[in-house]
């Protein structure tokens, strides 16, 4: 805010001079108009003093639009002060919590800094380990809201070993590098472009599960102000509530239990796990394909189909993947 605060000033851009150049650039050319508006004037003249006042007029919207980039840059500053600074009274208000508050990012942030962590701001690393905890950690959430609201156990995983589910690691990974830049702002534009990004990620996996698998995992078509099914204006709500409790709640909590992990083992232990969890993605996509065809009547083609069919039936896979559901024609 300082930096262009004293640029502003430097430059004449105040809000008084502005104010007092605008006055005067606007009294001039009332009076120019008031003289077009005349009629004693010469062609000539009459059509040197319209460009005059069309590049006068120019300027005039360039000097209003540089003062409202100034007002725009400090109303940002001001609200990202203003919330780090209320994150942080907030942490550190002391009373009784059933729950410990989650850590502000500013501290985060600053802790990230200070150890040179390497999963440190939008690091490849950061955005892995939020891709990993966001997949496993999903499918926890769900299980309990299931249990909760329906009185019965779900899997709810979409891999063939493991408690992983992609479409949730993929969504806190989009939501921390679209909303990374409002961690520190008020939870307005995390809620908006939560609701957006949010909404993205669901259509597309969506549209790329039915596309590649034949397969839909959800179907909105009974709920009003829904896409194709894909996505509908409630869960874009959802999505936008969620984006608020991500990254003021949700995200500082994981950075804070990725900044456990030492430095020294931070980097292998990354690329171990990431090996991991993409075989064990790829070997269901080869499962879950080879049992798409299996229920289309097609025998198996190769030793490998042999191995899944005898290893991966139709029983076994109902159970695991029990909200998956093939549609028979895919769109286009």
């Amino acid at each position: 805010m300082g930096k262009r605060g004293t640029l502003a000033a430097r430059e004449g851009a105040t809000p008084q001079a502005f104010i007092a150049r605008g006055n005067s650039m606007c009294a001039e050319l009332k009076e120019k108009l008031d003289r077009l508006a005349s009629d004693s004037m010469e062609p000539e003249e009459r059509k040197r003093l319209m460009d005059d006042v069309r590049g006068q007029i120019d300027r005039v919207k360039k000097e209003r639009d540089r003062m409202i980039g100034y007002l725009a840059a400090e109303t940002a500053d001001i609200d990202e002060i203003e919330t780090r600074f209320r994150e942080i009274e907030r942490v550190n208000k002391k009373k009784f919590h059933i729950v410990p508050p989650a850590p502000a990012n500013a501290q985060i942030d600053y802790m990230e800094k200070k150890a040179r962590h390497f999963a440190r701001g939008l690091s490849v690393c950061k955005i892995f380990w939020v891709f990993f905890l966001g997949s496993v950690l999903g499918v926890y959430i769900e299980r309990i809201w299931c249990m909760v609201r329906y009185g019965f156990y779900e899997p709810r995983v979409a891999s063939i070993y493991g408690p992983f589910n992609p479409v949730y690691g993929i969504g806190a990974a989009v939501l921390t590098v679209a909303l990374y830049r409002f961690r520190n702002r008020s939870p307005m534009l995390s809620f908006v472009f939560g609701a957006i990004v949010g909404s993205a990620v669901e259509y597309m996996c969506s549209w790329v599960q039915e596309i590649v698998f034949g397969s839909a995992s959800w179907d909105y078509s009974m709920k009003p102000f829904n896409l194709n099914g894909r996505i509908c204006l409630l869960y874009s709500v959802y999505w936008g509530v969620l984006g608020v409790l991500w990254i003021k709640e949700l995200y500082p909590r994981m950075a804070a239990l990725v900044l456990k992990i030492p430095n020294r083992i931070g980097r292998p232990l990354s690329a171990v796990l990431a090996v991991v969890l993409a075989a064990d993605l790829l070997l269901t996509g080869a499962i879950v394909i080879r049992w798409m065809n299996r229920v289309k009547g097609e025998p198996p083609r190769t030793a490998v189909g042999e191995f899944f069919d005898e290893h991966y039936p139709d029983e076994r896979l109902e159970k695991r993947f029990s909200n998956l559901e093939f549609v028979s024609d895919a769109p286009e």
